[in-house]
């Protein structure tokens, strides 16, 4: 009843020519309708500017100064807090805050696998959400086939109590409120991974080997998923890129179960007609396009909005977002990327060529990446790590930023939490200081 009467409500307030408007960056397929909002709650369609409502159907943000403007809420019930205090048009990082609408019901625990330490804290938080919180935990199921959990008879009450579901099988993306990771970056990976929309918020306790992404620690755990439950928490936004691969089926038809391409993709269309087949992901880090096990150099072509730029020529190249360029792309020569900034980043893995240095593009952009048509072997696509894939003549992988960044719960604020991790995990520009000069040295010299 209360969802009727918002939307009754909304309707008389915006005039009929503000029904709906589409974002230009989608090519489509992501409308933004206030009669029909997603998550239950009238989108705020822009961080950066806000289309006319009487005076325009579509909105067309810029392709080159802003970026994607992304969408604002997460999940069922967060949101980040509208701030009035602008500066030219682009937040301040430090301003951002979490808020929800209504107080958070359900939360998605991700444990890493394969690691008996996590078995204890795993307990501990869940145990505290369940009976201390009263929420409703969501777990993998494989998680619970651990005999180390199955056997043990004092966690059997809560286990009872977990919903389960399993990757690429059930889809979950309408009943979490907010996620929790336990472990190293991968786990965030991995959650952002099972939602190819709107993600709901994200906290990420460093219990991993490097935890560049997990900035929260697990000893007083209690009162800060308290503080993120009542909403008093910052959050970044990290963007993530929209990936397109279109292939040839070459006479061989590709099973598809549940909407579920090859490879568990999930399949954004099949066209049988022009013998075409596409898949859609979402990536937080980066699209490595590399020779696999070739012994001859890659060569693929790269298009900026349609225009060729270059060929490369090497091991490969990645195509990386701000959180993504401190990963393989930094391995690789690139500089990193605060992830507020509305960047693309192009790195090249081993270039045959001593010009070619990485370059970052505005957000906005489309890029294309193909086979050349004189590369003498093809190519190989992951995505974050993932889903690997061969690429051949006539394939495709299209890019852009996605609408949907992950929203990534900090410590303090993105920038503080940025730059603590640059120091701890990175060791960036970490050396022995030099050291001054006595005072009886300095007299003796100015004597």
């Amino acid at each position: 009843m209360e969802m009727e009467q918002e939307k009754m409500t909304m309707n008389k307030e915006l005039s009929p020519d503000a029904a709906a408007y589409c974002c230009s960056a989608c090519h489509g397929d992501e409308t933004w309708s206030y009669n029909h909002p997603i998550r239950g709650r009238a989108k705020s369609r822009s961080l950066s500017a806000s289309p006319a409502l009487g005076s325009t159907k579509e909105f067309r943000r810029t392709r080159s100064l802003h970026g994607p403007c992304p969408v604002t809420t997460f999940g069922p019930k967060a949101c980040v807090l509208q701030n009035p205090q602008t500066i030219m048009h682009i937040q301040d990082p430090a301003s951002q805050r979490l808020t929800w609408n209504k107080s958070p019901k359900s939360v998605l625990v991700i444990k890493k696998m394969r690691d008996a330490s996590l078995l204890q804290p795993f307990k501990e938080l869940c145990t505290h959400l369940m009976e201390e919180n009263n929420m409703i935990v969501y777990v993998e199921k494989k998680v619970l086939e651990d005999p180390a959990i199955a056997s043990d008879e004092s966690f059997g009450a809560v286990k009872k109590k977990f919903c389960t579901f399993r990757e690429d099988y059930d889809d979950i993306s309408n009943q979490i409120d907010f996620i929790i990771c336990l472990g190293g970056d991968g786990t965030l990976l991995y959650a952002s991974s099972l939602f190819q929309g709107s993600v709901p918020p994200v906290m990420a306790f460093h219990l991993g080997s490097l935890g560049f992404l997990t900035p929260f620690s697990f000893e007083n755990f209690q009162s800060q998923v308290t503080q993120v439950i009542e909403g008093n928490a910052a959050v970044v936004l990290r963007s993530r890129l929209k990936v397109r691969v279109v292939k040839e089926l070459r006479g061989k038809k590709t099973a598809v179960h549940n909407g579920l391409g090859e490879n568990g993709s999930r399949a954004a269309g099949l066209d049988m007609d022009v013998g075409k087949q596409a898949m859609q992901y979402q990536v937080l880090n980066e699209v490595v396009i590399d020779r696999g096990p070739s012994s001859y150099l890659s060569n693929v072509d790269v298009y900026l909005d349609g225009h060729l730029i270059t060929t490369v020529q090497g091991d490969g190249v990645i195509v990386s977002t701000p959180t993504g360029s401190t990963a393989y792309a930094a391995a690789a020569g690139a500089s990193m990327i605060h992830p507020n900034v509305p960047a693309i980043m192009i790195t090249p893995i081993c270039p045959h060529s001593l010009s070619f240095r990485p370059i970052v593009v505005p957000a906005g952009v489309e890029l294309k990446i193909m086979l050349s048509p004189e590369a003498r072997n093809t190519a190989w696509v992951s995505f974050d790590g993932r889903k690997r894939q061969e690429i051949r003549h006539g394939d495709s992988i299209s890019i852009t930023t996605s609408c949907y960044p992950l929203p990534s719960i900090c410590v303090r604020d993105p920038v503080s939490d940025w730059f603590e991790s640059l120091a701890q995990c990175l060791h960036w520009n970490v050396r022995k200081k030099q050291a001054h000069f006595e005072e009886e040295e300095e007299e003796v010299e100015e004597g």
